[in-house]
C-alpha cells in the first residue's frame, strides 16, 4: 500500500508566528522522502490559523526541487477560486518539472470567509467546480484549454510548457456531500476521502459513487485514496488522552473556520447537506461532534493504529493512506514522536498490504 504524509500548517489562535509554523513543517515535509513515505500531501486554504498553505502547487513545487522520488499530493486545490488557464499551467509545470510525480486532488471549498475573499459567490460553486474541472482535465489530455460554459468561459490557448504525461487514473476529488458523488463519477475522478462522517455511511456513499462511475465511464473507478489524523503511542491509554486532545482539538478548528456553529451555510445554493452538520452540532454540542470525530480516526498503539486502517480498508478498499502528524498546536517534539513511531512500527506492514498502484505508476498500468 502507498503511505503518504499530510502537513497541515495549522497555527491555532496565533500561538507561533507564521514564519515558525512554516520552518518547522517544511523541516519534517522534506524529511518524508528518507523516512520512506511514498507522497507529501497538503491542502489549499486561505486567510485564517486554520491551514496557512494558499498555494499547494508552489509548495509542492518547493518540495520537487529538494527531493528525487517523492510523490506530491494536493488534497486539494479548489478549483472554483482559480482562473483555468493558470491552474492548468501551474499543474503542468510542477508535473513537468517533477517527472510526473504529481498525485492531483481538487475540490469546492466550503468556507464562507474564503469564497467573499475571493469574492466568489457560494452559491454557483458546483457549477463552477464541474465547469473547472471539464475545461482544465479535458485541457490537460489535449494539451490546449477551450471551454464555453454557463460560468466559466475560456478561449482556446495552448498550455506551454505542453503536458507530458496523462492525469487519467491520477486525478481524485474530496466529496462529503452524497449529491456529489454521481459528479464526481461523471468527471471520471477517484475520490479523496477524509473521514467525516460514520463509516457504514462512507461505505454506502462510496456504493453510489462506484455505480454511477460503472454506467458513465464504463470501468471500475480506481480505489479511494484516504486521509486523517493519527497519533500512535506506546500506552494505548496516553494515545486515548492525547488523540482527544488534538485530533478532537483539530475539530474546533474546523468549526471555527467553516462557522458551522454559525450555519453559515443555510440557503447556499449546493450546500444543503453542510446544514445538517450545523444541526448534528447543535443537537450533540460541539464536545460530542469532535468526540465523534475523533473515533473515526487511526489513533492508538501501533497495533490497534493497524487495526483501525485494516477496519477502514475492508470498508472503502483505499490504495494509499497518507495521516498528518502534527495538527492543532501539537508541539513539534510529540509530533515528531508520532511520526517516527509510526514509521517504525506502523509503516512497514501498512506498506506490506496489497494494493493497487497510485499516481503515474497506475497511469501506466491502466494502458
Amino acid at each position: 500500500m502507498h503511505v503518504g504524509m499530510g502537513v497541515a500548517f495549522q497555527n491555532p489562535e496565533d500561538a507561533l508566528s507564521d514564519a515558525q509554523v512554516w520552518d518547522e513543517e517544511v523541516k519534517i515535509a522534506l524529511e518524508a522522502e528518507a523516512a520512506g513515505f511514498d507522497s507529501i500531501w497538503s491542502v489549499e486554504h486561505h486567510f485564517t490559523d486554520y491551514t496557512m498553505c494558499p498555494d499547494p502547487l508552489q509548495f509542492l513545487t518547493y518540495i520537487a526541487g529538494q527531493t528525487k522520488t517523492i510523490q506530491l499530493g494536493t488534497g486539494v486545490v479548489v478549483l472554483p477560486w482559480h482562473d483555468p488557464m493558470r491552474v492548468a499551467e501551474q499543474i503542468t509545470m510542477l508535473d513537468n518539472l517533477s517527472g510526473g510525480r504529481l498525485i492531483l486532488g481538487i475540490g469546492r471549498g466550503l468556507a464562507r470567509i474564503e469564497y467573499e475573499g475571493f469574492g466568489v459567490d457560494m452559491n454557483t460553486s458546483r457549477q463552477k467546480l464541474v465547469e473547472m474541472a471539464e475545461c482544465v482535465f479535458t485541457g490537460l489530455e489535449n494539451g490546449y484549454l477551450e471551454y464555453d460554459g454557463e460560468i466559466v468561459q475560456q478561449a482556446r490557448r495552448d498550455i506551454r510548457p505542453a503536458p507530458q504525461h496523462s492525469f487519467k487514473g491520477r486525478t481524485y476529488a474530496a466529496a462529503v456531500s452524497p449529491e456529489s458523488m454521481p459528479i464526481m463519477a461523471r468527471l471520471g475522478l477517484g475520490l479523496l476521502i477524509i473521514p467525516q462522517k460514520p463509516w457504514d455511511v462512507v461505505e454506502n456513499d462510496f456504493a453510489v459513487y462506484t455505480d454511477a462511475y460503472r454506467t458513465e465511464n464504463g470501468t471500475e473507478p480506481p480505489p479511494p485514496l484516504c486521509g486523517g489524523f493519527c497519533f500512535v503511542d506506546e500506552s494505548a491509554d496516553r494515545a486515548e488522552e492525547m488523540a482527544y486532545r488534538y485530533i478532537g482539538g483539530y475539530y474546533g478548528t474546523v468549526l471555527k473556520h467553516y462557522e458551522f456553529a454559525k450555519a453559515a451555510h443555510d440557503g447556499v445554493k449546493g450546500y444543503e447537506f453542510y446544514t445538517n452538520i450545523s444541526k448534528y452540532i447543535d443537537r450533540h454540542g460541539s464536545g460530542g461532534a469532535a468526540e465523534d470525530f475523533v473515533k473515526l480516526m487511526p489513533f492508538g498503539t501501533p497495533e490497534q493504529v493497524l487495526e483501525k486502517l485494516e477496519f477502514i480498508k475492508d470498508k472503502v478498499n483505499m490504495a494509499a493512506f497518507f495521516p498528518n502528524f502534527i495538527y492543532a498546536g501539537m508541539p513539534y517534539a510529540e509530533g515528531r514522536r508520532n511520526m517516527n513511531l509510526f514509521v517504525d512500527q506502523v509503516m512497514p506492514e501498512l506498506k506490506s498490504w496489497d494494493a493497487p498502484p497510485v499516481g503515474l505508476q497506475a497511469v501506466t498500468a491502466a494502458r
